[in-house]
C-alpha cells in the first residue's frame, strides 16, 4: 500500500490549473521561501500518512465538478516531488478514471543523477501539467529568497522543454525583491529558450500566510513589504509575455 505524507486538500481549487481541481498539499519543502504562506508545510514529519486510495476515493466524489470544468487533480506543497513514488501511483490511478493530473512545484529537488531521473520519467508518464515555479532567474538573489541556489531548478525548466512536457510558468512578484524590470526581463530570454510553455502566470505577493509565521514562531522578514500594486503586475506580465514564447 502506496503512502504519502500530505498537509491538507481543497476541494474546489481554482487557481492551480485548468478547471476546478482537487488540491492535495504535500509536506515537506527543502526551499525556505522569505514570502512562503505555508511554512507550515516545511517539515517533511509534519502532517498527516494518507494512501493513494483514500485520496482515490474522495476526489471520486466531485468528479462530476471536475469532468464538466475540464479540470483535474493538482498536487502542491511544499514540494511534491520529494515524495514521487506516491504521485505515481496516485497518477496512475487517476488516468485509470481519465483524470487530468498537474504538479505544482518549484523543481528544487531536481536532480541528473540517474536515480532520480528513472523515476521522474516515469512519473511523467502520467502527468498533464506542470505549474513550474520559478522563483528568481539571479542564482545569488534566489539563494537570498529561497536559501538555495537556482541551477538545478533552472535545468529542471530544460529538462521539462526537451521532453515536452506542457508547461505553465509561475512567478510570484514581490516588490523589493523580485520585481525589477533587468531581472524580470533576463528571465523572459531565459523562458525564450523554452519550447513547451503553454502559459505564464505573475502572482502578486500577499500577506495570508503571515500568521502562520507568527504561530510557528519564525520571524517573518517581509513584515513591511506591501503587495505590488496593479500596474507593476501588468508590466511584469507585459515584459514576461514579450518573449514571443513558442507554444506546443
Amino acid at each position: 500500500m502506496v503512502t504519502g505524507r500530505i498537509h491538507s486538500t481543497e476541494s474546489f481549487g481554482t487557481v492551480d490549473g485548468p478547471g476546478i481541481r482537487y488540491v492535495v498539499f504535500t509536506q515537506g519543502c527543502p526551499l525556505r521561501c522569505r514570502y512562503c504562506h505555508n511554512p507550515d508545510t516545511w517539515k517533511m514529519n509534519g502532517g498527516k500518512e494518507i494512501t493513494v486510495e483514500e485520496i482515490i476515493r474522495e476526489v471520486k466524489e466531485y468528479l462530476p465538478f471536475i469532468e464538466s470544468s475540464g479540470g483535474g487533480i493538482t498536487v502542491s506543497g511544499g514540494e511534491p516531488l520529494l515524495q514521487i513514488e506516491f504521485l505515481t501511483e496516485l497518477f496512475k490511478e487517476c488516468k485509470k478514471l481519465h483524470i487530468h493530473t498537474a504538479i505544482d512545484t518549484a523543481g528544487s529537488c531536481f536532480s541528473r543523477r540517474e536515480s532520480f531521473l528513472k523515476k521522474l520519467e516515469e512519473l511523467l508518464k502520467y502527468t498533464d501539467l506542470i505549474l513550474l515555479d520559478i522563483k528568481h532567474i539571479d542564482r545569488e538573489k534566489h539563494k537570498n529568497i529561497t536559501g538555495m541556489d537556482n541551477d538545478h531548478i533552472l535545468d529542471f525548466a530544460k529538462y521539462l522543454s526537451d521532453k515536452k512536457i506542457p508547461v505553465w510558468i509561475r512567478h510570484v512578484l514581490v516588490p523589493g525583491l523580485t520585481d525589477f524590470d533587468p531581472d524580470l526581463k533576463r528571465l523572459a530570454r531565459f523562458l525564450r529558450t523554452l519550447t513547451n510553455i503553454e502559459k505564464i502566470e505573475v502572482l502578486p505577493y500577499h500577506k495570508l500566510g503571515v500568521y502562520k509565521w507568527k504561530t510557528l514562531g519564525i520571524p517573518y522578514t517581509l513584515e513591511h513589504t506591501e503587495p505590488p500594486s496593479e500596474e507593476r503586475v501588468k508590466n511584469a506580465e507585459k515584459i514576461l509575455n514579450s518573449a514571443r514564447l513558442r507554444v506546443l
